[in-house]
Formats: C-alpha cells, structure tokens, sequence
C-alpha cells in the first residue's frame, strides 16, 4: 500500500521514545511530529536524521483503513495496546 497523500496519522498518533533531529525527547502519542509539513508528509523522508521506527512503519490497509481518520484511530489503538501499561 502507498502512503494516503493528505493523511499524516503515521506522524502524530504513535509515541516515539527516543530523542531526534527537532524533537530532543522524542514525540508523545497524538501529537504532530515538528517535521509534519502542512500537507501533512514527512519533512525527514529520505533524510538520515529520520528516526528509524519511522523508517520501518510501512503503511497497511489493517492500519491505515479507508481514511484518515481510520488511519489515526487504529494507530492510536496501536499505540496504546503496544504500552507496557496496557491492560489488553
């Protein structure tokens, strides 16, 4: 599956634990990555300074569904599943 042009669910909903390039103590679920651009596509494509569980996420229809807004709540529900603290 390709990247849905517009969507950037991907830089916003998932935690990021470890510091990065604009983002010195990494990146806290439901907030927008800094290098979320206003057409909502990643700043740091194709840059080494990308953080690899970026790098690594490869969209999916099981993630990403039909919309943006799927988009964000299945990773959401990803994110808080994959929490040590969760009670799944």
């Amino acid at each position: 599956m390709e990247c849905r042009p517009g969507c950037g669910a991907c830089c916003v909903a998932p935690s990021i634990s470890t510091a990065f390039f604009g983002m010195p103590r990494g990146k806290p679920a439901g907030v927008a990555c800094v290098h979320l651009t206003r057409d909502r596509l990643c700043g740091l494509f194709g840059d080494p300074r990308r953080p690899a569980v970026c790098e690594n996420f490869q969209a999916d229809p099981e993630f990403c569904g039909e919309d943006r807004e799927t988009a964000y709540i299945n990773l959401l529900d990803l994110e808080a599943s994959s929490h040590p603290d969760s009670q799944v």
